[in-house]
């Protein structure tokens, strides 16, 4: 599952809707999306109380990847597409994946030691993709686990959760055998970002080596 391939294809969706904003600050947009991500994170954070809450903070999140996505082409069609905003887009990109990470992590449904482990998992794929831009080799979207991908699955995820609460009464996705260790929807998602997430920085830094090699041997 990599979302980042079909770019172009909500290019068509994206670009209309742009055009509808374009007399706004592009910084303006990225302002509401990392506010919206906060938001998102701390209404995560609360329905470990008042579980319903995970249904707006999916709504909430969704809102925050619609700024985000619409910033950098607002950016494009006026002509202020930067340096500095691709930075600062870069910068709050990593913020937002902290507020929803730690969120989920403090909000009761998830094994604090797998929270930690995705969000390293997470840092990481994006880490590596951007230090490909800052060595000279063209900035990496690659591997098995894109930032749209988890977008996605931090959408997808919540309602699960909601849904194992709302139908079944329990917060147990999957318990392990042998082991009895008991997995929410959140922990397995948190899992697959470590493991896809290290898996996916390892891919772009084996691309971004052998880049930098053949540069050298020219």
């Amino acid at each position: 599952m990599v979302l980042d391939k079909h770019r172009d294809t909500a290019d068509r969706v994206l670009v209309p809707m742009a055009k509808r904003i374009i007399n706004v600050n592009p910084d303006h947009i990225s302002a509401i999306a990392i506010a919206l991500a906060a938001i998102a994170g701390i209404l995560f954070y609360l329905s470990g109380t008042w579980y319903w809450l995970l249904i707006v903070a999916v709504a909430v999140l969704m809102a925050s990847a619609l700024m985000d996505a619409l910033d950098g082409k607002v950016a494009k069609l006026t002509g202020k597409a930067s340096l500095r905003g691709d930075f600062l887009d870069h910068v709050l990109d990593r913020y937002a994946d902290i507020f929803l990470i730690l969120g989920i992590m403090v909000s009761g449904y998830c094994n604090s030691m797998i929270g930690v482990l995705g969000l390293t998992g997470v840092l990481m794929t994006s880490y590596l993709g951007t230090q490909a831009q800052a060595v000279g080799v063209a900035r990496d979207y690659s591997g098995i686990l894109g930032r749209a991908d988890r977008l996605v699955l931090m959408m997808l995820v919540p309602l699960i959760q909601w849904g194992l609460i709302f139908f079944w009464q329990t917060n147990i996705l999957f318990t392990l055998p042998y082991l009895n260790f008991d997995l929410t929807a959140f922990d397995i998602m948190l899992l697959w970002f470590a493991i896809a997430g290290h898996a996916t920085a390892v891919q772009r830094g084996r691309r971004i080596w052998k880049a930098l090699t053949l540069r050298l041997k020219k």
